[in-house]
């Protein structure tokens, strides 16, 4: 498993975050992203999206408590080799993650290259 902090991977997160374009992260709504370690149930997930995609809502539902964007550490880290894998792995889970927000699956997504 490749050594990282929490503290250095969510930096990762973060700095993968920074490079959405602002008109995408402007249409994010009601949507928290989250750092974990592991899938509680131990799946080797690297992300997961709860929510309701965008796609999906009506404008009659009542509020609902935030949409969530997990990242998980564990199965990110023991997947990649260095430090530069780690952050183009992050990049590349949490622009699908966000995909999933706004509907798209994961059949298109990897059709696009995201998978």
């Amino acid at each position: 498993m490749l050594p990282m902090s929490r503290q250095d991977f969510e930096e990762l997160v973060a700095d993968a975050l920074d490079q959405v374009p602002a008109e995408f992260l402007d249409l994010l709504d009601n949507v928290v992203v989250l750092v974990e370690d592991e899938h509680p149930e131990g799946e080797e997930l690297l992300g997961l999206y709860e929510g309701t995609p965008l796609i999906d809502r009506s404008e009659f539902a009542p509020p609902v408590l935030p949409d969530r964007i997990t990242i998980f550490r564990g199965p990110t880290l023991r997947m990649c080799r260095d430090a530069q894998e780690a952050r183009e792995e992050i990049a590349i889970t949490v622009v699908h993650e966000i995909a999933h927000h706004f509907g798209v699956d994961d059949e298109r997504l990897h059709e696009l290259g995201w998978g």
